[in-house]
């Protein structure tokens, strides 16, 4: 059984994994829109490795709840 740790490292893998696979697809486009896309993407992508820099097993409970809201708010 996975614990809420687990839990939150899966989520966060797999939608790491989604933006990276939208920010490869759109670096081939080069539109207006595209491009501010990607960076915006590329945005929130250095901020979650910032945010995971000091590991899994040293994340604190701002940085665990902060992952959970940008998971959330990732979704809309």
């Amino acid at each position: 059984m996975l614990g809420k740790s687990d839990e939150l490292k899966d989520r966060v893998e797999a939608r790491k994994h989604e933006l990276i696979a939208r920010y490869h697809e759109l670096k081939a486009d080069t539109a207006h829109a595209a491009i501010e896309t990607r960076t915006k993407l590329k945005k929130k992508l250095d901020e979650l490795e910032s945010d995971l820099k000091t590991g899994w097993d040293n994340l604190d409970d701002s940085i665990r709840a902060k992952l959970n809201t940008w998971l959330e708010k990732d979704k809309e």
